[in-house]
């Protein structure tokens, strides 16, 4: 098979399937491991696809927002480490901002022994503050039905009445030369204001958020600490590392 058919082959796999893993090319291919690396490299280069640990999947449109429920079930056990790795920032007494997001709410249940306060922007985030006890302050504004996320103007006029120790950020995109995007303008407006409310921001982001980018952006990257996990390809981590401060948590 040349070059030029493996590679369309493998694009069309990962069109019709949406996420490939790299045993599933190789069987479909007939090619060896080595080869189907390169390809996916190549592809990439070509803005064809994005590879992921273990595999490869397609670049999300900008404006595309999966729902909660969507993304509560994509790389659980991934999410659920890093806002355990991201509660390990937090200290006794903190005032903090908890983001709307499916890994920014993981970071309930080990928060409650810290005593914090926390503000949220996020329906989600509510019951499960109250529930573990910690005291929530919720800004007010129009609840966005996918995300479940407090956006508009009394959510700005709300968030200016706060200033917080750190804030934790959820995000739909990381790329060296965008920063940190998101597809929908108002969250992003919320995630920047809160940002520059805090003494120190962090953004909570899975392996598959890098590379990709979405339509609003809401920070640089130097104005931010990552969080990730060690899914996210060493050479990338470097790269990234140059640029900011990112934190890595084993799995």
């Amino acid at each position: 098979m040349l070059t030029v058919e493996r590679q369309e082959m493998i694009v069309h796999l990962i069109k019709e399937r949406n996420i490939v893993k790299l045993h599933e090319l190789i069987e479909a291919t007939g090619a060896s491991e080595s080869t189907i690396r390169r390809d996916l490299t190549e592809l990439e280069d070509a803005k064809k696809l994005k590879r992921i640990h273990g595999g490869a999947t397609l670049f999300q449109k900008k404006r595309t927002e999966p729902t909660v429920v969507e993304k509560s079930f994509k790389n659980s056990q991934e999410k659920r480490k890093i806002a355990q790795f991201a509660s390990t920032f937090v200290e006794k007494g903190d005032c903090i901002f908890l983001d709307a997001g499916t890994t920014t709410v993981e970071m309930i249940p080990f928060l409650k022994e810290k005593q914090v306060v926390v503000v949220t922007n996020g329906l989600t985030n509510v019951v499960e503050l109250v529930d573990a006890g910690i005291e929530t302050h919720v800004i007010g504004g129009q609840v966005k039905p996918g995300t479940r996320a407090f956006v508009g103007r009394s959510a700005i006029e709300t968030l200016e009445t706060f200033r917080f120790d750190l804030a934790f950020l959820g995000t739909n995109g990381i790329t060296p030369e965008d920063g940190c995007t998101t597809p929908d303008p108002q969250e992003a407006f919320v995630k920047a204001y809160a940002k520059r409310r805090s003494r120190q921001s962090y953004v909570l982001a899975d392996h598959t958020k890098f590379g990709e980018l979405s339509f609003a952006k809401f920070a640089e990257l130097h104005e931010v600490t990552l969080l990730t996990s060690s899914f996210l390809d060493e050479q990338l981590q470097e790269k990234y590392r140059e640029i900011t401060d990112i934190k890595v948590v084993s799995i």
